[in-house]
């Protein structure tokens, strides 16, 4: 169903109205997760101002995997019926969806923050200490695990 939206990704003329109804779920999953990306912002602004200087910048941002995972599963959680999700694929793609955007965010973020490539991809080496990769997962299966609730 999906695959003739991705082939019009970038004609956006040639869409109708029509083809608006039929995926507003989509369009809805998307502003969740505009509004996941605003609460870990506020959060780790938080972590920042609170936590780090206590538990020092990288067990800081291991401990905020954990602390924002509550906070995503409590959002998905809140927003997965409004949304109109009716099939675990579609949650299973919203979850990796918002993962893959989650990525682009971060690395973009650090990129605008001018951390250094080695500061932005720590997080992400499970090998170095980095859970990052933990909260991805736990984020893309969010919306299939709350929907059992």
């Amino acid at each position: 169903m999906l695959e003739k939206y991705w082939r019009r990704i970038y004609d956006f003329s040639s869409m109708t109205s029509g083809d608006m109804q039929e995926w507003p779920w989509l369009v809805k999953s998307l502003a969740v997760w505009a509004l996941i990306i605003l609460a870990e912002t506020v959060h780790g602004i938080l972590r920042n101002k609170f936590l780090v200087p206590i538990a020092g910048d990288f067990r800081a941002r291991q401990i905020a995997v954990f602390t924002g995972t509550l906070i995503i599963y409590s959002i998905a959680f809140l927003f997965e019926g409004w949304m109109g999700l009716t099939t675990d694929g579609q949650r299973i793609g919203v979850g990796l969806l918002w993962a893959i955007l989650t990525v682009a965010f971060d690395i973009g973020l650090g990129r605008a923050f001018r951390f250094t490539w080695k500061r932005i991809l720590s997080d992400f080496n499970l090998f170095q200490g980095g859970l990052m990769p933990i909260g991805l997962v736990l984020m893309a299966l969010a919306l299939i695990l709350v929907s059992r609730f």
